[in-house]
């Protein structure tokens, strides 16, 4: 009785999902325009242009630049977030969206059930005494077994349809110290322009699922200006139906490779079909960095499974680094120093298959070149993996990380 309970929540709980599993060849580089008319009809989200967007690297820096949009808020509020904890954090945000919601503006916020179960009694009474419209996004039932495994990890704020973020950051003291102060180290983007209809759709698609509510109108879509000149693509991912949007994306990126890919991930494991992606372009000469999380990492079991990818990586001239100074957060890819996607998407399948991500891309050199010397900078503070420190791990390190690897594999 207990396996057949065992075995129905398991395939109940990791739906089959349909995906690419053959190679992407090499037939265009992403600074050509196969590659962008290409990649929306891949995605199914068009590239918008004339947008701006404004890389956030210091936590005291991205919720004070979010504190006073909201504060200037006069119609609406979208948030969406996993992780929503905290004293300090989780607090102050409380009271910014309640009193926005005093002011008339319509708030609506998505937390994960399972992200914010830390969640104080006060900080929710703040909220809902105010009129903010709440939702516990997948809260665990017994006749909804098959949502119990889909999180939303997206990190979303929209004000008025006219400003958003998104990123690496959650609503948590984690990213509110510097990294000197042992801070999370991540990345966040204030984006204004037509791109963020794109955002706010994608909120506006788990409102529903969740209430029902179809969020439309002038106080959530304006009419959008030009406010720059890049060119900008929202990717979502959602589970099963092949609706991972974000890995065909990824893949596609990887594929159109010319010189260079660098990575940035906190939960590197990816499926073997994307690790073969990244040994073919190492193997027609892309130089290839991977950034990962040392053992400040917040789940060092993750760590553990994902060494024992290293090997084929490593041996196909990739480099693998780790972070040194605090926990590494970051989800990132840079391309050619022309193409990058920042988001809340991890480089492993519980973000490609459960999980509700979004992405942001960008194609635009200047904004490359910027976001390649952040790496660059988190480069020189990280420890290269070599083969040789790789294979001299100790037998418990590799046992447990295969252990580990094996119920990872199966499981995501």
């Amino acid at each position: 009785m207990i396996y057949v309970t065992g075995t129905l929540f398991f395939f109940n709980a990791t739906p089959e999902s349909l995906r690419v599993t053959t190679p992407i060849g090499h037939s265009y580089s992403v600074n050509d325009p196969a590659f962008k008319t290409n990649s929306g009809i891949l995605t199914g989200r068009q590239w918008v242009e004339g947008n701006d967007a404004m890389l956030l690297s210091r936590g005291k820096d991205i919720f004070n630049t979010m504190y006073e949009d909201i504060r200037n808020a006069r119609n609406s509020i979208s948030k969406e977030t996993f992780v929503y904890s905290g004293e300090e954090v989780a607090t102050t945000m409380a009271h910014e969206l309640a009193d926005a919601s005093k002011r008339g503006a319509d708030v609506h916020f998505i937390m994960d059930y399972l992200g914010s179960a830390d969640v104080t009694t006060d900080q929710l009474k703040i909220m809902e005494d105010a009129g903010v419209q709440l939702v516990r996004w997948r809260k665990p039932a017994w006749y909804q077994v098959p949502n119990l495994n889909h999180r939303t990890h997206r990190k979303l704020l929209i004000i008025d349809g006219e400003v958003a973020y998104t990123g690496g950051v959650n609503t948590a003291d984690e990213w509110l110290d510097d990294i000197q102060e042992g801070g999370y180290k991540d990345y966040h983007l204030r984006i204004t322009g037509p791109v963020v209809h794109e955002l706010q759709g994608a909120f506006s698609k788990n409102w529903v699922a969740s209430r029902g509510e179809l969020l439309r109108g002038d106080r959530y879509y304006p009419h959008l200006e030009t406010t720059g000149n890049l060119s900008m693509q929202v990717t979502t991912s959602h589970p099963g139906n092949g609706s991972i949007g974000v890995r065909k994306m990824m893949l596609h990126a990887i594929a159109s490779a010319d010189e260079s890919i660098r990575i940035g991930s906190a939960y590197f494991f990816p499926d073997d079909k994307f690790l073969q992606a990244l040994v073919d372009a190492a193997n027609r000469g892309v130089h290839i960095k991977i950034l990962t999380p040392n053992e400040t990492i917040d789940k060092s079991f993750v760590r553990m499974a994902s060494h024992t990818l290293w090997g084929q990586l490593l041996d196909a001239g990739i480099e693998m680094h780790e972070y040194q100074p605090v926990m590494y957060h970051a989800k990132l890819m840079i391309v050619d120093e022309y193409f990058i996607t920042i988001g809340s998407t991890n480089f492993d399948n519980r973000s490609f298959r459960l999980n509700d991500e979004v992405n942001v891309s960008i194609l635009d050199e200047d904004f490359a070149r910027q976001m390649t010397v952040w790496y660059e900078k988190d480069l020189a503070q990280s420890e290269r993996i070599t083969m040789e420190v790789w294979e001299n791990r100790s037998f418990f390190c590799k046992a447990y990380g295969w252990v580990i690897a094996i119920v990872m594999g199966v499981y995501l």
